[in-house]
Protein backbone atom coordinates (compact mmCIF):
# COMPACT_ATOMS: atom_id res chain seq x y z
CA UNK A 1 0.00 0.00 0.00
CA UNK A 2 1.49 2.96 -0.66
CA UNK A 3 -0.16 6.53 0.75
CA UNK A 4 0.48 10.07 0.25
CA UNK A 5 -0.70 12.56 3.04
CA UNK A 6 -1.14 16.16 1.81
CA UNK A 7 1.95 15.59 -0.06
CA UNK A 8 3.01 19.16 -2.00
CA UNK A 9 5.73 20.26 -4.31
CA UNK A 10 6.23 23.34 -6.17
CA UNK A 11 9.63 25.17 -8.21
CA UNK A 12 10.26 28.66 -7.09
CA UNK A 13 6.43 30.29 -7.79
CA UNK A 14 5.49 26.90 -9.83
CA UNK A 15 3.18 25.01 -8.49
CA UNK A 16 4.07 21.01 -9.56
CA UNK A 17 1.56 19.37 -7.15
CA UNK A 18 -0.96 20.93 -4.91
CA UNK A 19 -1.41 19.60 -1.62
CA UNK A 20 -2.97 16.21 -2.48
CA UNK A 21 -4.02 12.68 -0.44
CA UNK A 22 -3.96 9.39 -2.30
CA UNK A 23 -3.97 5.58 -1.47
CA UNK A 24 -3.08 2.70 -3.52
CA UNK A 25 -4.40 -0.44 -2.52
CA UNK A 26 -2.10 -3.45 -2.47
CA UNK A 27 -2.43 -5.83 -5.31
CA UNK A 28 -4.19 -2.89 -7.39
CA UNK A 29 -2.86 -1.19 -10.31
CA UNK A 30 -3.47 2.44 -10.41
CA UNK A 31 -3.25 4.50 -13.47
CA UNK A 32 -1.92 8.66 -13.26
CA UNK A 33 -3.99 10.48 -16.31
CA UNK A 34 -4.08 13.75 -17.47
CA UNK A 35 -2.24 16.36 -20.03
CA UNK A 36 1.75 16.73 -19.98
CA UNK A 37 2.65 18.90 -17.01
CA UNK A 38 -0.04 18.77 -14.73
CA UNK A 39 1.96 16.36 -11.84
CA UNK A 40 2.09 12.70 -13.00
CA UNK A 41 5.51 12.17 -13.17
CA UNK A 42 6.26 14.44 -10.19
CA UNK A 43 4.13 12.41 -8.46
CA UNK A 44 6.00 8.83 -9.31
CA UNK A 45 9.37 10.45 -8.12
CA UNK A 46 8.29 11.84 -4.78
CA UNK A 47 6.90 8.26 -4.72
CA UNK A 48 10.22 6.46 -5.56
CA UNK A 49 11.85 9.14 -3.70
CA UNK A 50 13.84 11.46 -6.22
CA UNK A 51 11.88 14.50 -5.42
CA UNK A 52 11.50 15.47 -1.93
CA UNK A 53 8.18 16.91 -1.21
CA UNK A 54 7.66 20.31 0.21
CA UNK A 55 5.15 19.56 2.63
CA UNK A 56 3.14 15.90 3.94
CA UNK A 57 4.51 12.75 4.39
CA UNK A 58 4.90 9.20 1.52
CA UNK A 59 3.78 5.62 3.42
CA UNK A 60 5.54 2.89 1.68
CA UNK A 61 4.06 -0.47 3.19
CA UNK A 62 3.73 1.04 6.37
CA UNK A 63 6.85 2.92 6.43
CA UNK A 64 7.09 6.77 6.24
CA UNK A 65 9.75 7.63 3.69
CA UNK A 66 12.47 10.01 4.87
CA UNK A 67 16.03 10.74 4.64
CA UNK A 68 17.20 7.69 6.68
CA UNK A 69 15.48 5.03 5.65
CA UNK A 70 15.46 6.34 1.75
CA UNK A 71 17.84 3.90 0.02
CA UNK A 72 16.22 0.73 2.00
CA UNK A 73 12.56 1.84 0.91
CA UNK A 74 13.53 2.55 -2.72
CA UNK A 75 14.81 -1.23 -2.52
CA UNK A 76 11.01 -2.36 -2.04
CA UNK A 77 9.84 -0.19 -5.24
CA UNK A 78 10.73 -1.15 -8.83
CA UNK A 79 10.69 1.99 -11.33
CA UNK A 80 10.23 2.06 -15.23
CA UNK A 81 11.03 5.21 -16.39
CA UNK A 82 10.21 6.32 -20.14
CA UNK A 83 11.99 4.89 -22.78
CA UNK A 84 13.67 2.09 -20.31
CA UNK A 85 16.41 4.67 -18.77
CA UNK A 86 18.93 1.09 -19.84
CA UNK A 87 22.80 2.20 -19.56
CA UNK A 88 24.25 1.68 -23.05
CA UNK A 89 27.89 0.68 -21.61
CA UNK A 90 25.70 -3.03 -20.10
CA UNK A 91 24.75 -5.68 -21.19
CA UNK A 92 21.15 -5.68 -21.02
CA UNK A 93 21.95 -8.87 -18.58
CA UNK A 94 24.06 -6.39 -16.46
CA UNK A 95 21.74 -3.96 -16.58
CA UNK A 96 18.93 -6.01 -14.85
CA UNK A 97 21.47 -7.26 -12.25
CA UNK A 98 23.17 -3.93 -11.71
CA UNK A 99 21.47 -3.80 -8.28
CA UNK A 100 21.20 -7.03 -6.85
CA UNK A 101 25.36 -7.29 -7.66
CA UNK A 102 25.70 -3.85 -5.90
CA UNK A 103 23.87 -5.06 -3.00
CA UNK A 104 26.04 -8.36 -3.01
CA UNK A 105 23.32 -10.80 -3.72
CA UNK A 106 24.42 -14.71 -4.27
CA UNK A 107 25.66 -15.42 -7.41
CA UNK A 108 23.17 -18.39 -7.99
CA UNK A 109 20.25 -16.30 -6.57
CA UNK A 110 20.90 -13.91 -9.26
CA UNK A 111 21.03 -16.48 -12.23
CA UNK A 112 18.20 -17.95 -10.90
CA UNK A 113 16.27 -14.57 -10.80
CA UNK A 114 17.05 -13.98 -14.26
CA UNK A 115 16.04 -17.04 -15.52
CA UNK A 116 12.34 -16.05 -13.93
CA UNK A 117 12.17 -13.00 -14.85
CA UNK A 118 13.44 -13.32 -18.66
CA UNK A 119 10.60 -16.46 -18.66
CA UNK A 120 7.95 -13.80 -16.98
CA UNK A 121 8.66 -11.15 -19.47
CA UNK A 122 9.38 -13.75 -22.66
CA UNK A 123 13.03 -12.26 -23.59
CA UNK A 124 15.21 -15.46 -24.31
CA UNK A 125 18.17 -15.16 -22.43
CA UNK A 126 20.97 -15.01 -25.54
CA UNK A 127 19.24 -11.21 -26.15
CA UNK A 128 20.29 -10.38 -22.58
CA UNK A 129 24.01 -10.23 -23.79
CA UNK A 130 23.57 -7.78 -25.99
CA UNK A 131 23.67 -4.18 -25.62
CA UNK A 132 20.79 -1.63 -25.23
CA UNK A 133 21.92 -0.11 -28.80
CA UNK A 134 21.02 -3.69 -30.28
CA UNK A 135 17.88 -4.42 -28.95
CA UNK A 136 14.39 -3.14 -30.40
CA UNK A 137 12.21 -1.13 -28.14
CA UNK A 138 9.93 -3.77 -26.89
CA UNK A 139 13.24 -5.67 -26.16
CA UNK A 140 14.28 -2.71 -24.05
CA UNK A 141 10.89 -2.02 -22.21
CA UNK A 142 11.06 -6.01 -21.12
CA UNK A 143 14.66 -5.68 -19.96
CA UNK A 144 13.84 -2.47 -17.78
CA UNK A 145 10.83 -4.71 -16.26
CA UNK A 146 13.36 -7.34 -15.37
CA UNK A 147 15.80 -4.45 -14.06
CA UNK A 148 12.76 -3.09 -12.28
CA UNK A 149 11.71 -6.46 -10.77
CA UNK A 150 15.08 -8.05 -9.88
CA UNK A 151 15.00 -7.30 -5.96
CA UNK A 152 11.06 -9.00 -6.20
CA UNK A 153 9.87 -5.22 -4.75
CA UNK A 154 6.39 -5.19 -3.75
CA UNK A 155 5.66 -1.60 -5.06
CA UNK A 156 5.87 -0.97 -8.71
CA UNK A 157 6.09 2.44 -10.41
CA UNK A 158 6.07 2.64 -14.49
CA UNK A 159 6.32 6.26 -15.96
CA UNK A 160 4.92 6.45 -19.68
CA UNK A 161 6.44 2.79 -20.39
CA UNK A 162 5.36 2.15 -23.73
CA UNK A 163 5.06 5.91 -25.30
CA UNK A 164 7.77 5.63 -27.82
CA UNK A 165 6.75 2.38 -28.90
CA UNK A 166 4.73 2.08 -32.37
CA UNK A 167 1.47 1.16 -31.91
CA UNK A 168 1.48 -2.74 -32.95
CA UNK A 169 4.42 -3.36 -30.51
CA UNK A 170 2.83 -1.44 -28.01
CA UNK A 171 -0.71 -2.84 -28.47
CA UNK A 172 1.32 -6.55 -28.04
CA UNK A 173 3.26 -5.08 -25.15
CA UNK A 174 -0.06 -3.62 -22.76
CA UNK A 175 -1.39 -7.25 -23.31
CA UNK A 176 1.41 -8.86 -21.71
CA UNK A 177 2.15 -5.96 -19.08
CA UNK A 178 -1.50 -6.59 -17.91
CA UNK A 179 -0.75 -10.57 -17.57
CA UNK A 180 2.11 -10.03 -15.54
CA UNK A 181 1.19 -7.41 -13.07
CA UNK A 182 -1.83 -9.67 -12.42
CA UNK A 183 0.44 -13.15 -11.70
CA UNK A 184 2.25 -10.92 -9.80
CA UNK A 185 0.18 -9.32 -7.79
CA UNK A 186 1.93 -6.13 -6.80
CA UNK A 187 1.10 -2.28 -5.95
CA UNK A 188 1.41 -0.88 -9.16
CA UNK A 189 1.07 2.62 -10.13
CA UNK A 190 1.43 3.54 -13.93
CA UNK A 191 1.47 7.17 -15.36
CA UNK A 192 0.00 7.16 -18.97
CA UNK A 193 -1.43 10.22 -20.75
CA UNK A 194 -3.55 7.73 -23.12
CA UNK A 195 -6.95 7.41 -21.41
CA UNK A 196 -7.55 3.81 -23.05
CA UNK A 197 -4.31 2.79 -21.76
CA UNK A 198 -5.30 4.02 -18.14
CA UNK A 199 -8.34 1.93 -18.50
CA UNK A 200 -7.28 -1.21 -20.09
CA UNK A 201 -4.99 -1.16 -16.74
CA UNK A 202 -6.02 0.59 -14.28
CA UNK A 203 -8.57 -0.51 -11.11
CA UNK A 204 -8.32 3.02 -10.26
CA UNK A 205 -7.94 5.97 -12.22
CA UNK A 206 -6.54 9.28 -10.91
CA UNK A 207 -7.22 12.57 -13.27
CA UNK A 208 -4.78 15.51 -12.77
CA UNK A 209 -4.73 19.10 -14.16
CA UNK A 210 -2.07 21.50 -13.11
CA UNK A 211 -0.88 19.75 -9.91
CA UNK A 212 -4.42 18.88 -9.06
CA UNK A 213 -6.26 15.61 -8.55
CA UNK A 214 -9.81 16.49 -10.39
CA UNK A 215 -11.12 13.16 -9.82
CA UNK A 216 -10.22 9.54 -9.11
CA UNK A 217 -11.91 6.19 -9.22
CA UNK A 218 -12.71 3.19 -11.85
CA UNK A 219 -13.91 4.43 -15.12
CA UNK A 220 -17.50 4.18 -14.64
CA UNK A 221 -17.24 7.33 -12.14
CA UNK A 222 -15.60 9.17 -14.59
CA UNK A 223 -17.84 8.50 -17.68
CA UNK A 224 -20.99 8.73 -15.63
CA UNK A 225 -20.27 10.77 -12.84
CA UNK A 226 -17.98 13.68 -13.75
CA UNK A 227 -16.72 15.99 -10.73
CA UNK A 228 -16.21 18.61 -13.33
CA UNK A 229 -16.41 19.64 -17.34
CA UNK A 230 -12.83 19.12 -17.75
CA UNK A 231 -13.39 15.11 -16.44
CA UNK A 232 -15.64 14.96 -19.74
CA UNK A 233 -13.71 17.05 -21.81
CA UNK A 234 -10.40 15.09 -21.16
CA UNK A 235 -12.33 11.67 -21.99
CA UNK A 236 -14.60 12.97 -24.73
CA UNK A 237 -11.15 14.26 -26.46
CA UNK A 238 -9.64 10.65 -26.39
CA UNK A 239 -12.88 8.50 -27.06
CA UNK A 240 -11.87 7.64 -30.52
CA UNK A 241 -9.06 5.64 -28.50
CA UNK A 242 -11.33 4.07 -25.68
CA UNK A 243 -13.39 1.61 -28.51
CA UNK A 244 -13.29 -1.53 -26.65
CA UNK A 245 -11.55 -0.03 -23.60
Amino acid sequence: MILLDKVSKSYGAQLALAPTTLEFASARTAALIGPSGCGKSTLLRMIVGLVRPDSGRIVIEGEPLSGSNLERCRHAIGYVIQEGGLFPHLTAADNVTLLARHLCRDAGWIGARVSALAELVRIPRAILERFPRDLSGGQRQRVSLMRALILDPPVLLLDEPLGALDPVTRYGLQEELKCIFDALGKTVVLVTHDMSEAAYFGHKLVLLKDGRVLQQGALADLLERPTEAYVSEFIRAQRPLMVGA
